[in-house]
């Protein structure tokens, strides 16, 4: 679940999964799955799969390391929201396709429920504040403070946290 969670990328403002990523985990090369895709290309709308643009993906590779991503490429890599995801194992025919869609089905769930947490729990500290005012404001401020991720001087683009924000 990890493994799939650390792959899926917030680009566009939408949680995606590459191309690149979707073939090592269907165990397929990344022509392969484009191949299935692009045969069957009305189960897969634009506004769910995109190609990413040269800028896009040199940003992705420069703050992630990760050698399946090196070499040369005739084209870029192709974003997948989840919607699109659930459709990859009607086109790839396989058990292994089928398994693997579930637990990245899981994997997008568990991000929601966090966000849906993380939402709640800044609601909360919102209510109480109201409610004991300034009496508590260095608490709440210091609570704050450690709820926010570090601020990095580099733009991210995967998936960190409420609204994809880091």
């Amino acid at each position: 679940m990890e493994r799939i969670e650390n792959r899926i990328f917030l680009i566009r403002n939408q949680k995606v999964i590459l191309s690149i990523d979707l073939a090592e985990l269907y165990g397929v090369e990344p022509r392969v799955l484009i191949q299935a895709v692009k045969r069957n290309i009305e189960r897969f709308p634009h506004d769910f799969m995109f190609q990413l643009t040269n800028q896009e993906f040199a940003n992705l590779k420069s703050q992630f390391v990760t050698s399946s991503w090196g070499g040369l490429r005739r084209a870029m890599p192709y974003a997948f929201t989840e919607q699109d995801v659930a459709m990859l194992s009607s086109v790839l025919h396989s058990e292994r396709a089928i398994q693997v869609n579930i637990a990245i089905t899981r994997a997008f769930v568990k991000l929601r429920e966090m966000i849906t947490a993380h939402k709640d729990l800044a609601r909360r500290l919102n209510a109480l504040e109201k409610k004991y005012d300034a009496q508590f404001k260095v608490v709440f401020d210091a609570i704050r403070q450690l709820m926010e991720p570090p601020k990095s001087k580099r733009r991210r683009i995967g998936f960190h946290g409420e609204n994809g924000n880091s």
